[in-house]
């Protein structure tokens, strides 16, 4: 097999959740271009389904509230009928963001940002795993970490700690199922303009702050993650395992 061919994704089935809009959506485009069926999970209908079609046959809309922890298997049920088979492949997109100095930052807000940000993807990670254990695929499970993975950001104490649990939640499952054959993994994106970041973005002074601070002198945008996604789902990473992937510009560098 050539180097080309090891990034096919045809047969594979995946999941991603966020897949409404943003990065997600966009990770999502990019894992059925190369050739896997998959299923966008979101919570907003009419933008999954959206995203859904946009993409084309490849891809399935299959609404879900991934901070429903009981109903987790549910949705994972769901998402293997719609594929017609096993998940082989989930990426865990699907993410908020509360800004509040950290003396004042709101408690039901914490609880929201770790519930949907560390929670939700760890126990979708479980159910999915456990099934591809007693099946025997081989699995590539895809966190969202951040900059705040391995930095400080003013006014996103709980987001800080929800990424910074990510990538903890990388080693150890990329330690405990590697002899499973599932490899696990991080996307570490910069400052990219989506919903999440709109606000803060949209004030000029913080722009100019973080482009002066990024090497390559620019915001990401989702495609920028399209890549990134392909290759830690695809054998093309074969031998790559617990590992967080900045797509920051730079910013980690600097």
């Amino acid at each position: 097999m050539g180097v080309l061919d090891s990034f096919s994704l045809a047969g594979k089935r995946a999941l991603v959740t966020g897949a409404g809009r943003g990065l997600g959506a966009s990770m999502a485009a990019a894992l059925a271009g190369a050739g896997a069926r998959t299923a966008l999970v979101a919570r907003s209908t009419n933008e999954l389904e959206a995203a859904a079609a946009a993409i084309g046959d490849r891809a399935v809309a299959v609404p879900a509230d991934v901070s429903d922890r009981e109903r987790l298997p549910e949705l994972v049920d769901r998402a293997e009928a719609a594929l017609d088979g096993p998940i082989d492949i989930v990426l865990h997109a699907a993410g908020v963001q509360h800004r509040e100095p950290a003396l004042d930052f709101d408690a039901a807000e914490w609880d929201r940002i770790i519930g949907v940000n560390l929670s939700a993807p760890f126990f979708l990670s479980q159910a999915i795993a456990r099934r591809q254990i007693a099946g025997s695929v081989s699995g590539r499970h895809i966190f969202i970490g951040s900059l705040s993975s391995h930095l400080g950001l003013r006014n996103v104490v709980a987001y800080t700690a929800s990424k910074s649990g990510i990538l903890g939640v990388v080693r150890n499952l990329a330690l405990e199922w590697a002899e499973h054959g599932i490899r696990v993994n991080g996307i570490g994106p910069g400052y990219i303009r989506t919903e999440l970041t709109k606000s803060m973005l949209d004030v000029p002074e913080n722009r100019e702050r973080i482009l002066g601070r990024t090497p390559m002198g620019r915001l990401g945008t989702p495609e920028d993650m399209a890549g990134a996604a392909v290759f830690l789902a695809s054998d093309a990473s074969a031998y790559v395992n617990g590992h967080l992937l900045m797509v920051d510009g730079g910013w980690t560098a600097n």
